[in-house]
């Protein structure tokens, strides 16, 4: 590895690498000894304490609040293609260990040591999400590591994320390996779906409520299913597929119900699988009109909460739903509660849950807590790696 320049931290600021974390603030760096701006975005550095002992490799972004992130404790070992190599070695044997077919995320980011990185891996086909500069700059390095642990058949880059506009990075979707088959198929619990690679949402598929959906799984036998902001119908094909006499997946988006109907056929269950299109507060109120009744009611809403000022929205957002999805609960219902917002504790969702439950003058009890699946490591260290929570709660009349 050529050499490479150094990033001086401030007195004190080496605190946070010391106990684990990768990332670094741009506040903490020393910019007299190492002026910051000077840097270019993607450059790799060998970052030094204040008393000039490296502490290690990262990337950098000047342009960026984190402006560096850890990828070795060797300052010796930069981010190529030999550590790459060992990298997703690591994390394809934690996932070999956890599943026996190839579906899952092969590479959460920081929870796998490889800060802006995202894998998602449906058989022979990864889709590839390139989140910082400092990743993108090794792009072909990384292709050529995968070639050597996997060989996939397919890879698809789908750099069309926030992260990448904050990072000033392009976005776009391009296939950079080979040719995808018609249809990319997975499997979850048993059931098989088509995963939208190219148009759908993140990587066209999320692995991270494979738990949490194989836990409803086994109370839906002869229930009739309420699924609002279904997507693809990850879990309301699921609920039809273990039993479920009825199932209702409402989203606003008519591709990703177009999808819902061929991901119930493709598992022969199309009778049991109706979709209806339209924004969920909205179909909440029209189904309650109708007089309309479930057994189960899944929210599995988009982050309301993308950033910290977004908090006191968010949870009324959240409260809200919450509320009006438990009015069309029978009188002893079943509603999963999940969001995707990191900036929302658990114990809030916890909160939001019982605040709706008395506010429709019903009781309570909460009979599952979820979080994400294992192929989405938490980094101890990294709070922000650890985002999703769901709640499986009994709605009843005391």
């Amino acid at each position: 590895m050529n050499a490479l320049r150094s990033l001086r931290l401030k007195k004190n600021a080496d605190r946070r690498l010391k106990a684990g974390h990768l990332w670094l603030y741009s506040n903490e760096i020393d910019i007299q000894a190492t002026p910051l701006k000077e840097i270019e975005a993607g450059a790799q550095v060998v970052v030094e304490a204040a008393n000039g002992k490296a502490m290690g490799v990262a990337y950098v972004n000047p342009h960026s609040l984190i402006c560096a992130r850890m990828v070795s404790r060797d300052p010796a070992q930069g981010l190529d293609r030999s550590l790459l190599v060992h990298r997703l070695n690591q994390a394809l044997a934690l996932r070999q260990r956890l599943y026996d077919k190839p579906f899952y995320r092969l590479v959460h980011g920081e929870g796998d040591l490889l800060p802006g990185l995202v894998i998602d891996r449906f058989g022979d086909v990864l889709v590839v999400q390139l989140n910082t500069a400092g990743m993108q700059a090794v792009l072909p390095e990384l292709l050529d590591a995968l070639d050597k642990v996997l060989s996939p058949s397919s890879v698809v880059l789908r750099n069309d994320t926030s992260g990448r506009r904050q990072e000033g990075l392009e976005a776009g979707v391009e296939v950079v390996k080979g040719e995808l088959p018609d249809q990319v198929l997975l499997e979850e619990n048993g059931v098989q779906f088509v995963a939208p690679v190219l148009d759908g949402q993140k990587t066209g598929w999320f692995f991270d409520h494979r738990v949490n959906r194989a836990w409803l799984n086994g109370l839906v036998a002869g229930k009739r299913v309420l699924d609002l902001f279904s997507y693809v119908g990850g879990w309301g094909v699921q609920a039809a597929a273990n039993g479920a006499r009825e199932v209702l997946c409402v989203d606003a988006s008519g591709p990703a119900l177009e999808r819902v109907a061929e991901n119930a056929a493709l598992n022969g269950l199309h009778e049991q699988v109706a979709v209806g299109e339209g924004d969920a507060f909205e179909v909440l109120a029209a189904l309650k009109a109708e007089g309309e009744e479930f057994d189960v009611v899944i929210l599995d809403p988009p982050a309301f909460i993308r950033k910290r000022k977004d908090i006191p929205n968010g949870e009324r957002a959240y409260g809200k739903l919450n509320r009006e999805a438990m009015r069309l609960l029978g009188r002893d219902g079943l509603l999963l509660s999940a969001s995707c917002s990191m900036h929302l504790a658990p114990e809030r969702l916890v909160d939001v849950v019982r605040g709706a439950v008395r506010h429709q003058d019903r009781q309570g009890q909460i009979l599952f807590q979820g979080h994400q699946g294992p192929d989405h490591p938490v980094h101890p260290a990294i709070p922000e790696t650890s985002y999703l929570k769901a709640l499986g709660v009994r709605v009843f009349r005391d």
